[in-house]
């Protein structure tokens, strides 16, 4: 069933319309849309290599201005739309910690989680909430998101075929990989607040948010 779905994916992914859906899934899953854009930009720049780049800075692009209206949920919508959208992601209890997490450590939660597969939704929505610096979130967004879509453009279109062979073969490791960054995305923002000032047991705590 995997690779079926892997074969069907890779022949959408070469799809003459395919760039805009790419941007489309970049821009929705910055702000409300749960299924990450990751593997169809990956599957994109297998099929093309000699696009990756592009693949990689439209994706960036997209997911920023997507990052921008998920803050603006956060920011003027909260009650109305941000609440019940977090609920239905199953992101409820998660939002006190990032609005913590955010307070505490600024910039630096966004760009981690703007280069794992970590909800960035999540952390979109909770910036607008507590009304984080725009600025920092856009420089911070466009670095966090860059890191990851631009260098997975470049690596394929630097490796483009043997990456593809290697996916080829070994479809379910990868799938395995991908997995397994998802759980490392969000350890990576646990232990972002371990050190010795104890806003990390603070934040872990947390299960209310005040308005900034």
């Amino acid at each position: 069933m995997l690779r079926s779905l892997y074969n069907w994916v890779m022949a959408k992914a070469a799809h003459p319309h395919a760039v805009w859906w790419l941007a489309l899934f970049s821009f929705v899953e910055a702000s409300f849309f749960p299924i990450p854009p990751h593997p169809l930009l990956g599957l994109m720049c297998l099929a093309e290599p000699r696009r990756a780049l592009r693949f990689g800075i439209i994706a960036t692009l997209a997911s920023v201005i997507g990052g921008l209206f998920g803050y603006l949920i956060g920011w003027g919508l909260y009650e109305a739309v941000g609440q019940q959208m977090l609920a239905l992601l199953g992101l409820t209890e998660s939002f006190p910690r990032a609005a913590c997490y955010l307070r505490a450590y600024d910039w630096q939660v966004i760009v981690i989680a703007g280069t794992t597969p970590v909800p960035f939704k999540l952390l979109t929505i909770t910036a607008g909430f507590i009304e984080m610096n725009l600025a920092t979130f856009i420089l911070a967004s466009i670095a966090g998101r860059g890191l990851i879509f631009i260098s997975v453009g470049l690596l394929f279109r630097v490796f483009g075929a043997p990456i593809k062979r290697f996916i080829d073969r070994y479809l379910g490791l990868v799938t395995t990989i991908f997995v397994v960054a998802l759980i490392g995305g969000f350890a990576a923002l646990a232990l972002l607040g371990s050190g010795e000032d104890g806003a990390h047991d603070a934040c872990e705590a947390a299960e209310t948010v005040l308005p900034a």
